[in-house]
C-alpha cells in the first residue's frame, strides 16, 4: 500500500513539474529565427529567455555581462529598450557574442512586440 501511495506520488509530482517548466517557444520566434541563438531555460549562443525576462522584471541583479537594470537600458523602460536592442541588435549587456539586427527598417515591430511581451512575460 506504501508503496502504491509513494509510487502515485511520485508520478503527480513529475507530471506537475513537467507542465510547470514546459514552455514552449512561440511561432513567431521560430518564424524570425530566435531560436538559433536562444532558448526559454538554457544559454545558448545568447542567453536564455528566462534569464532575460528575470533581469528586466527586475528580479536579478546583473547580467551575465555585469550590468545593472540601468546600466544595460541607459535608463529606458526595459520593454521600450528591448524593443531597440532586438530591432537593432548589439552586444555587450550578456556577454560578448552580437545579436543581428532584425528589424533595423522597422516593418516588423508587431512580431517584436509580442515576442517581448512573451520573454517579459516569462517571469512574472
Amino acid at each position: 500500500m506504501k508503496s502504491n501511495i509513494i509510487g502515485v506520488c511520485a508520478a503527480l509530482f513529475l507530471m506537475v513539474s513537467v507542465s510547470v517548466f514546459a514552455v514552449d517557444m512561440p511561432d513567431i520566434a521560430k518564424k524570425n529565427q530566435c531560436t538559433a541563438c536562444h532558448t526559454i531555460d538554457r544559454k545558448s549562443v545568447g542567453p536564455a529567455l528566462m534569464d532575460v525576462s528575470k533581469f528586466y522584471n527586475g528580479k536579478m541583479d546583473k547580467t551575465a555581462g555585469g550590468k545593472t537594470l540601468t546600466e544595460a537600458t541607459g535608463g529606458k523602460p526595459p520593454a521600450e529598450w528591448l524593443l531597440y536592442k532586438v530591432s537593432h541588435g548589439g552586444s555587450g549587456n550578456w556577454g560578448s557574442a552580437a545579436m543581428m539586427p532584425n528589424d533595423p527598417t522597422g516593418k516588423k515591430q508587431a512580431d517584436i512586440k509580442a515576442l517581448i511581451d512573451f520573454v517579459l512575460g516569462l517571469a512574472k
